[in-house]
């Protein structure tokens, strides 16, 4: 079974149950609107021609993605985002599967 990661403290931590928006809720929403700024910033910078605003866009991803850490880091703490630990034989088999990707590439 895989191993759940979170916070130490997270286990004595309760969420509120029930039609209420709670600070879980918000957060929450919050980050998921963090991950889709920046998926369109990325699909900008990718696009973009003019440099100034290249930067100053490429400035702002940096800040959201900032701000998007901050938030995830908040949610684990109180034990609202939960991981599970990797599988070292799966990390192993990524690993062997990237490096065959990697052959495909020409040499530089």
């Amino acid at each position: 079974m895989p191993t759940t990661i979170q916070a130490p403290q997270a286990s004595a931590q309760q969420t509120p149950q029930g039609p209420e928006f709670s600070d879980r809720d918000r957060i929450n929403d919050m980050l998921a609107y963090e991950k889709y700024l920046t998926n369109g910033y990325n699909t900008a910078l990718c696009e973009m021609q003019m440099p100034k605003l290249h930067q100053d866009i490429q400035a702002t991803l940096n800040d959201v993605h900032e701000l998007q850490a901050k938030m995830f880091n908040l949610m684990f703490n109180k034990g609202w985002y939960k991981l599970q630990a990797a599988d070292p034989q799966q990390i192993s088999q990524k690993a062997q599967q990237f490096q065959g990707y990697k052959s495909q590439f020409p040499s530089h």
